[in-house]
């Protein structure tokens, strides 16, 4: 059973993840100030949001951090990447490339780095360059590790290919995120 202490506690998360709207009162325009502004997360002292990928292949995602909480859906895919929004405890609020998302053991999570593809039949090339050789084509849907990243391209491997993608067809990496 939860103490008053630990209501507060999950209601200020839930707060903290809400979007604020702030009215600017000599001109009457409202200005939506986004909460995924990253910050350090309270357990891990790791920026949120942050990305990180499914550790498992089965996972169940609940209405809140606990096991007692309802169980919303459970995700099915192995390397799904999922943005981490809040943490409470051992476990993460994470969102999908869909927008959907709930709360999910932090065993059930790995920080390795994946992409999904969303842009169907993306060119998987040999050097991060347009004009460059076609190494595959990715379909709708693929998921594929994150080897590095520039500006705007992502060197990915998956199915045994590798090579770089455009970053702007991929979710689970930030725009302008730079891995090495």
């Amino acid at each position: 059973m939860f103490s008053l202490g630990k209501w507060v506690c999950i209601g200020l998360l839930w707060a903290n993840m809400a979007v604020a709207q702030e009215t600017d009162q000599s001109s009457d325009q409202t200005t939506t100030v986004s909460a995924n502004a990253p910050t350090i997360g309270p357990v891990t002292n790791l920026p949120v949001p942050r990305f990180a990928s499914m550790n498992a292949s089965k996972a169940n995602v609940r209405r809140g951090p606990s096991l007692t909480q309802r169980i919303d859906w459970i995700y099915q895919r192995r390397g799904m990447p999922l943005q981490i929004v809040a943490e409470y405890g051992h476990w993460r609020r994470v969102v999908d490339r869909d927008g959907q998302g709930g709360w999910v053991n932090y065993r059930m999570i790995s920080g390795a780095r994946t992409v999904i593809i969303n842009q169907d039949m993306l060119a998987l090339r040999a050097k991060p360059d347009i004009n460059a050789r076609e190494n595959a084509a990715l379909e709708l849907g693929v998921i594929a590790k994150i080897e590095e990243c520039s500006p705007a391209w992502c060197k990915l491997s998956t199915g045994g290919y590798r090579g770089w993608a455009q970053k702007s067809a991929l979710w689970g990496v930030l725009p302008d995120e730079i891995l090495e």
